[in-house]
């Protein structure tokens, strides 16, 4: 069956030897991505087993056994799943019954040589690779367990991508033969599934990349076909890219400063320039950023950073509708961020995301070119309480695409002292939101409604929505600090007002 001492010793995590110890006279075997990281000595928190009969009990015993929680995944396939917390660390282990009569079957079903491989519980010196996966792990090749792999779930080919940056392994010709075949075929499978898939793709290393496999391997019109209209349309200078390659540039800058701003402790001299330069300027933001971006969860451990990774792909999305000449034979794209926003908003819908999801991705792509503008007509106070009052939270992501939109403009020949104003200026932005927010972003009204209709003996009507908009605003920029000095000015601008509409 294939039974082989890998190359190297293979180096446990103790989990493991715990969990031998509580299934003495149990046949089971670790499976897949456990030994592979293993075998790579990269760091593991899961662990899928596989044994002859239904996993369910011995997931359960394994929760028992550890203080964890179980969970019934999958009654037809015999899958249990125990989470357990073990030296501060939180593991997920899964239990299934093996897919058909025997292990060899079940490793033949697997997708890629890679995830084909196994060992005993008990006996882990051992590995059990049939199909010559440590060897294609070594040499770094993504190859197909059978030839009608991923032509069994197209949603594999996303998964090679997946492997392929995540642990910079080339794809197999063959790989690549059958991702180009997939075709229509991705659209029978669930839109959830191809989300967790998609998502985790864009979430991981060099998205960018990512993209353009998407693109070279005619992904794309399967799952973003209005992307396509980017490619070839120009842009005036400044801008050196057309919008594709500028948009991937904005995809490369937006994950590299989300690495520089979600980590206090990254280097800034591991950083290229204009990106070091960021984090030196936003330099006492950065515990406050790196704070804002690891909590920001969305739905199934979908993560932030692809979230904005998305919303940098699909930021300029709405151009190749909205070019125009103009008689100076420039290029214009007016209007292309309501265009992007909405057609984000399909994107999402269709990925089947969450409302909240949603919503950010939409306001992110409708209000990008905010900061620009802001930097051009100068930065007031009024101009930062109103930026923060129509974007709200999104406003954080939307300063950080605008970043990576500035870089992504410019490529290698970025001016350093307008990037370090520019920087200046989204210092003083953020600043309103992380250290004035209960000033600027969410305060408690000096007056409501209800007390403007008692005092000026008003009725319900639009007219209270503007007079508590107009409120709020002069109490943003310190114009009044109590309930009287609101009521004084109120009645002046109520008396303007009437003036005006007289």
């Amino acid at each position: 069956m294939g039974l082989v001492i890998p190359d190297r010793p293979l180096d446990w995590p103790d989990l493991v030897y715990a969990i031998q110890a509580v299934l003495p006279n149990t046949e089971l075997y670790l499976v897949g991505g456990v030994v592979r990281d293993v075998y790579l000595r990269r760091p593991v928190h899961d662990l899928d087993m596989v044994t002859p009969h239904d996993g369910r009990p011995i997931a359960r015993q394994l929760a028992n056994a550890f203080n964890g929680h179980y969970y019934p995944l999958d009654a037809e396939r015999g899958v249990g799943r125990t989470l357990i917390e073990w030296e501060g660390k939180a593991w997920v282990l899964d239990v299934a019954q093996f897919r058909g009569p025997d292990l060899l079957t079940d490793l033949q079903d697997r997708d890629f040589t890679a995830n084909a491989v196994a060992s005993p519980l008990h006996d882990l010196v051992h590995v059990i690779d049939p199909l010559g996966g440590l060897a294609n792990i070594r040499d770094k090749v993504v190859r197909l367990c059978q030839p009608s792999s991923i032509e069994h779930d197209p949603v594999r080919a996303l998964r090679a991508l997946r492997l392929s940056l995540g642990y910079q392994m080339r794809l197999a010709d063959a790989t690549k033969a059958a991702i180009r075949a997939v075709g229509d075929s991705l659209q029978r499978i669930s839109a959830e599934r191809i989300r967790d898939e998609l998502l985790k793709l864009l979430g991981g290393p060099k998205p960018q990349v990512a993209l353009t496999l998407l693109d070279t391997l005619g992904l794309l019109p399967m799952i973003f076909p209005e992307a396509l209209a980017m490619q070839g349309i120009e842009q005036s200078s400044p801008h050196v890219f057309d919008v594709w390659r500028h948009s991937l540039g904005v995809v490369e800058s937006i994950d590299n400063l989300f690495t520089a701003f979600s980590n206090v402790t990254v280097d800034i001299n591991s950083l290229s320039l204009p990106i070091g330069l960021a984090a030196m300027s936003l330099g006492p933001l950065r515990p406050a950023l790196a704070n804002y971006l690891s909590a920001m969860a969305w739905p199934n451990q979908r993560t932030h950073r692809a979230l904005l990774v998305l919303a940098a792909f699909a930021h300029d999305v709405g151009k190749p509708l909205t070019q125009s000449v103009g008689d100076d034979g420039r290029i214009h794209f007016y209007h292309h961020e309501e265009e992007g926003a909405t057609l984000v908003e399909a994107w999402a819908s269709r990925l089947a995301l969450s409302n909240e999801e949603t919503d950010r991705l939409w306001m992110i792509v409708r209000h990008h070119m905010r900061p620009l503008h802001l930097f051009h007509s100068g930065l007031s106070r009024r101009a930062a309480y109103r930026f923060w009052r129509d974007v709200g939270e999104a406003g954080v992501d939307i300063c950080l695409l605008t970043m990576g939109d500035y870089l992504g403009k410019y490529g290698p020949q970025f001016d350093q002292n307008d990037w370090l104003r520019y920087l200046e200026m989204l210092r003083t932005l953020l600043e309103g939101y992380f250290h004035e927010h209960h000033e600027l972003v969410s305060f408690q009204p000096l007056l409501n409604g209800r007390e403007i209709m008692q005092r000026f003996n008003l009725a319900p009507g639009p007219i209270i929505g503007e007079i508590v908009a107009a409120l709020h605003e002069a109490q943003a920029l310190k114009e009044i600090q109590t309930p009287d000095d609101a009521t004084a000015w109120l009645a002046e601008w109520l008396a303007q007002r009437n003036h005006h509409h007289s």
